[in-house]
């Protein structure tokens, strides 16, 4: 049997909200509201976070997840009710291969990948049985209610949710200090800044917290305007455009960086983008 606490630790960052931190620093949200409680995110599938999370919450619990990246969707298997958006479906079905599972996890991991075991792998399903969960979507906790956002770019069918009652955005890996959108799923800069600017429109005034997927989890609640401004900036061509190489792609970090990924220029927020899409 699967130590819960093997692979996971968390943090309570509010009444209503406690971080998950999986073992290769993705990050999971836990909101509890009055009367059931949504998990957000699943993490890379290695080790028992089903447990992990009952041991936190004793109320009815499900998941949302906002794509289907290894590092976000390889943990739903194990959960009885699991939302996702359709349009990710083809990218959960991609990373759930064993060998991208495997080769993240060793890549982000390090050393302490060889602690992993076979039996430590949570294992893959179609994703068929996953309800739908679209933008405009709204799931009541109990005086809590998650508001199911857009956020596609870093890949077709991202969403980002808006804590109403918390005044806070997840806005996970849809907008960051480094966010990826240049593999063969991630939309063009120029669809990209469009949904960011919807999601801007939507959520203004509404939020005063941002939480990201990655790093510590926390970032200025201007992420969302300063990526939009760069988006203009990638589509103008005042970037730095420097070399980028990331498995077996190769793209462009649009704003030089220090070694913690902040920008020199004191922008909030990157986009590590493909030349050849910028227009799309």
């Amino acid at each position: 049997m699967m130590d819960p606490f093997k692979y996971f630790k968390s943090e309570k960052i509010s009444d209503s909200v406690t971080r998950i931190f999986g073992p290769a620093g993705e990050l999971m949200y836990l909101i509890e509201g009055n009367e059931r409680a949504a998990l957000i995110d699943t993490g890379t599938g290695v080790g028992d976070l089903r447990t992990f999370v009952e041991n936190i919450t004793k109320k009815p619990y499900f998941v949302l997840l906002t794509h289907g990246h290894v590092d976000h969707a390889m943990g739903a298997p194990a959960f009885d009710e699991v939302y996702m958006n359709p349009a990710e479906r083809e990218v959960f079905e991609s990373h759930s291969d064993f060998h991208v599972r495997k080769g993240f996890l060793e890549m982000s991991m390090g050393e302490t990948y060889a602690k992993v075991k076979e039996e430590d792998y949570i294992p893959v399903e179609s994703g068929e049985r996953y309800k739908s969960l679209l933008p405009g979507d709204i799931f009541d906790l109990g005086g809590i209610h998650l508001e199911i956002c857009v956020g596609a770019g870093h890949t077709p069918g991202l969403i980002t949710i808006l804590l109403v009652e918390e005044r806070t955005l997840i806005l996970g890996d849809a907008c960051n200090y480094f966010t990826f959108l240049f593999d063969e799923y991630s939309l063009g800069v120029t669809s990209y800044q469009k949904n960011l600017i919807e999601l801007d429109q939507k959520t203004k005034g509404r939020y005063d917290k941002v939480y990201l997927s990655h790093g510590d989890g926390d970032a200025p609640k201007e992420m969302l305007e300063s990526v939009i401004a760069l988006c203009e900036d990638v589509k103008a061509g005042r970037t730095d455009d420097v070399p980028f190489h990331f498995m077996e792609y190769q793209a462009f970090i649009a704003k030089k960086t220090d070694d913690n990924m902040r920008r020199l220029d004191g922008g909030i927020g990157n986009i590590v983008y493909c030349k050849e899409k910028v227009n799309q």
